[in-house]
């Protein structure tokens, strides 16, 4: 749905080196940019063009995750063997050297391959890494973790629009800030990026977005983990507005929050002027023991009613994402809890995912110091398979529950009830139809996460992976052919359906009055009432404390 940010900080920064000539006014550079999300990697057509330059080049893996860590080395193999130089860098390598040994979980294989690993941010640093490879001579590391560049006035990022446009939606992303000041132990950023953040200017923001508008695109996904903790954020915002409503520019953004946001006084209200469509909050959960448990204490559930019918105010479509294996999880509670947000929180969209150690986090690490068991098989370090044990469900419980949270959300029920919330508040009902749509079949019908998903996945079956026996193209692509057309018949009863729905919702006059539990305006005596603070000892806990700090502030 997004194209990756890092690939679009990468080429902003390739591009401004190659406009420099930071190899000498003889020798040109020139960049070809390969999501392999929605592009197949055509290794022979790349050797080859590389041999027609008598292998003069590099081959540069961008912002690779855990989960393509494995896939990442199949792609470097050829490339490796026919002597050209190979770097990688993204979340797994700087993880792993920021919190671990140098040589955990799998980097070995960069050294016994040759392939040259680069371990923090790139601006400033990428001609250092373009000078030695053109010069044969590519260190096997290069390690900025402890030296993370300021990013005001650099090279912003930038992807073409023939990469832009095959992604759902036409959006491109970029980055204001960097860094995160919280400490939640299954966060990867925190170690990755720092908790000291780090800005881009207004001038910055401005200057991406007329680049990407001169190429017809105009809707952005900030990736900040939490924009609202970004100190220019209302310059930025000012900008936009200024972008928007005096150049006609017809901006549309989605941002991540965080559950405090509404305090900031104008901040939703310039969201709204400033294009912003959707907001995505790291909810993570509605039991404040597992929160605690995970080190998120700025989030507070006595705060999410209020913020969720902030945004709700303003008719922008809310997401939330909702983390799954807590310690005090249990398939049973997590029914619970599904039906308390249901009920009781104004959510449009919730992205359901495993509590992961991912290599990077401290929870990774405690768990790697003290020997405790985590899977070895690295392609399901994706927040969506079961990476270790669990102190309450077994492996199997665990993953059923997260497929049955899809289904239980996404049920036809709710839907229409989704459907009619946003009639009542004002959010576009096109617009939600196509996220449902996405969010309801993508993890029955391809089991991936609806961010990975598309309209139509793309297998060959020479492309296998390595280590796996290859298929007969003749049982290959008729299988293939009648799995296409089975998920694309479910898809299309899902759009239909749904299309109906809001059709006939749209239409009942009663539906702009629609009022239900969740976007009943918060009361002084819910805390007695909803399941929200009484169906958890956790719940009770937090209304106690905030009538304590109330009490201890009120003279």
């Amino acid at each position: 749905m997004i194209p990756s940010n890092s690939l679009a900080a990468l080429y902003g920064i390739a591009a401004e080196c190659a406009e420099r000539q930071v190899l000498g006014p003889d020798t040109a550079i020139d960049i070809t940019v390969i999501d392999e999300t929605n592009t197949r990697i055509d290794v022979a057509k790349l050797l080859a063009q590389f041999k027609r330059h008598d292998n003069f080049g590099m081959i540069s893996l961008v912002g690779v995750q855990t989960n393509q860590y494995p896939r990442a080395l199949d792609i470097a193999r050829p490339f490796r063997e026919a002597g050209l130089p190979v770097s990688i860098g993204g979340f797994h390598v700087s993880g792993c050297l920021s919190m671990l040994d140098g040589k955990a979980v799998g980097l070995d294989a960069c050294r016994e391959m040759g392939i040259s690993m680069f371990a923090g941010e790139a601006e400033g640093r990428l001609e250092m890494v373009l000078r030695d490879a053109a010069d044969g001579e590519l260190k096997p590391l290069y390690n900025f973790m402890n030296d993370l560049p300021g990013i005001g006035g650099t090279p912003v990022p930038f992807l073409p629009k023939d990469n832009i446009q095959r992604t759902l939606g036409l959006s491109t992303s970029f980055d204001a800030g960097r860094g995160c000041p919280y400490q939640c132990s299954f966060c990867t950023i925190i170690n990755v990026q720092g908790r000291k953040s780090r800005f881009r200017s207004a001038d910055d923001v401005e200057k991406l977005v007329r680049m990407n508008w001169a190429q017809g695109i105009h809707k952005f996904f900030i990736t900040d983990d939490n924009f609202a903790r970004n100190k220019d954020w209302e310059a930025i915002f000012d900008r936009l507005i200024e972008l928007k409503e005096r150049d006609g520019i017809p901006l549309g953004l989605m941002i991540q929050v965080d559950t405090l946001c509404h305090k900031i006084p104008n901040f939703i209200e310039k969201s709204r002027r400033a294009g912003v469509t959707r907001v995505f909050i790291g909810l993570e959960n509605v039991n404040p023991d597992n929160l605690t448990a995970a080190k998120k204490n700025q989030n507070k559930i006595t705060e999410y009613r209020k913020m969720l019918l902030a945004w709700k105010a303003q008719g922008i479509m809310t997401l939330a994402g909702y983390i799954l294996g807590f310690p005090a999880d249990t398939p049973e509670s997590i029914r619970r809890d599904i039906a308390i947000i249901q009920d009781e929180l104004p959510l449009d969209v919730i992205e359901f995912f495993i509590l992961t150690p991912l290599p990077g986090s401290e929870d990774h690490q405690v768990l790697w110091k003290k020997g405790i068991e985590m899977d070895g098989d690295l392609n399901i370090y994706d927040v969506e398979h079961v990476c270790t044990a669990h102190p309450k469900m077994s492996k199997q419980e665990w993953e059923d529950i997260y497929h049955e949270a899809w289904a239980l959300y996404y049920s036809p029920k709710h839907m229409k009830t989704l459907l009619r919330r946003a009639v009542a508040t004002g959010v576009p009902l096109a617009r939600l139809v196509k996220v449902l749509v996405s969010f309801a079949t993508t993890v029955p019908l391809e089991n991936v996460h609806p961010l990975q998903s598309g309209l139509l996945r793309l297998k060959t079956p020479a492309e296998r992976r390595p280590e796996l026996p290859r298929e007969n193209p003749l049982v290959f692509w008729p299988r293939f052919a009648w799995e296409t057309f089975r998920k694309h018949a479910s898809l299309a009863g899902t759009i239909i359906g749904l299309t109906i729905s809001a059709f006939l919702i749209a239409r009942d006059a009663k539906s702009k009055t629609y009022m239900d539990q969740a976007l009943t305006p918060v009361a002084d005596d819910e805390e007695e009432t909803l399941h929200l603070f009484t169906q958890t000892a956790g719940g009770a806990a937090a209304v106690s404390h905030v009538r304590k700090v109330a009490q201890l502030t009120a003279h």
